[in-house]
């Protein structure tokens, strides 16, 4: 397999080696901006700046102080697929880094919220190549020529922006609760044209109406800040483990795409908003108890709401096999992989007939064992 890392033209100006003057690019394997020519190597020095959580006051406009990127930046519009990334000024950019399509338009900055803190790449591209390999040998009903075959792909490293959220909560509920008792009930049927007594013990619900107050605290509700990709490949990358976080510093950029956020903070909050809502649903089910809980009403007020804006790393990769696109993603911290791959209408059709043939035996044999 061939992989294509996407390059730059240009080297921002803000980075250049002190030893040769040529770019310096972030280097994942020693964390650290490393010369693409010479391969002298500057320490990044760790922030020791808190990440600082802002008011989440729904404002449409933001000063300065919450878009300055440490850097001067560009807006990249991709014309196929609508993605928006962020350069820095003096680089241009021959395709898009979501989906390999070569038009590609510099666009007038607008101002973004700089992220708060960030998760450097911690994968190098050789190792994200090596985790696709690994990873495609694993998949079910692929074809054979897929699975040993080159697949000719452009991995790209990029920063996917997510938001986070804080809130506390004050909840108020009511709803009846079910809880079921037995009693013995005496009952008749006729038995071989005989009728005869007999006790079962039958169950009923007992209802009582219910309510309360429910107060929680909610930190860190991680929300992507991306529609670029299917939902469900960033959810199959994992858990990013957010104990590595660090402070933004525009020299883990070097080298790599910043996405623009394209999930405002008010769509951000309201998604946030709907798995707090799911969380409080189900911790207040738990504190009601009995066993069944009916016309369940809960209202819920949300104050101290708080959000920081950050950058994860992802190797994104887009490929063509027999005229049909396919996306991979690799996680830049873990290496785990998701993505799409072909699949084999011949396996699965075998696999499907191989289920049927054995579900047939299976009646069949315990048919004969019952008779």
């Amino acid at each position: 397999m061939t992989v294509e890392a996407t390059t730059k033209s240009k080297t921002p100006v803000s980075f250049p080696c002190s030893g040769c003057g040529g770019p310096m690019l972030f280097d994942s394997g020693s964390q650290s901006l490393k010369c693409e020519y010479c391969g002298k190597e500057d320490p990044i020095e760790n922030s020791d700046q808190l990440p600082i959580e802002h008011d989440f006051d729904l404002r449409e406009t933001d000063g300065p102080e919450l878009t300055d990127w440490g850097m001067r930046t560009q807006t990249v519009r991709c014309e196929q697929c609508g993605g928006e990334s962020l350069i820095p000024q003096m680089e241009t950019s021959a395709r898009c880094a979501f989906c390999g399509s070569p038009k590609v338009l510099v666009e007038e900055a607008a101002a973004s919220i700089r992220p708060e803190t960030m998760i450097p790449f911690q994968v190098t591209l050789e190792q994200a190549t090596a985790s696709f390999h690994a990873w495609k040998k694993k998949r079910w009903f692929i074809p054979n020529e897929f699975k040993r075959g080159k697949i000719i792909s452009r991995l790209t490293g990029i920063y996917v922006p997510y938001w986070t959220y804080d809130s506390e909560t004050a909840s108020v509920y009511s709803a009846e609760r079910g809880d079921y008792h037995y009693r013995n009930e005496t009952r008749t049927r006729v038995v071989n044209g005989k009728t005869e007594t007999y006790t079962e013990r039958v169950r009923y619900t007992v209802w009582r109406r219910v309510g309360g107050h429910y107060d929680y605290s909610f930190d860190d509700i991680l929300i992507p800040a991306s529609v670029r990709y299917d939902g469900g490949l960033l959810e199959d990358l994992g858990n990013f483990d957010l104990r590595k976080l660090t402070g933004y510093k525009p020299e883990y950029l070097s080298g790599y795409t910043a996405e623009r956020y394209s999930v405002t903070r008010q769509q951000g909050w309201q998604k946030a908003r709907n798995r707090i809502n799911e969380t409080l649903r189900a911790n207040i089910r738990e504190e009601i108890g009995g066993d069944e809980i009916r016309s369940l009403n809960i209202r819920t007020q949300y104050y101290d709401r708080t959000y920081k804006h950050m950058l994860l790393p992802v190797w994104n990769a887009n490929y063509t096999y027999r005229a049909k696109p396919y996306r991979y993603m690799v996680n830049g911290q873990t290496g785990l992989v998701s993505g799409t791959v072909p699949r084999s209408p011949w396996k699965i059709t075998f696999f499907v007939l191989l289920c049927v043939i054995a579900a047939a035996a299976a009646f069949l044999f315990f048919s004969q064992y019952n008779g």
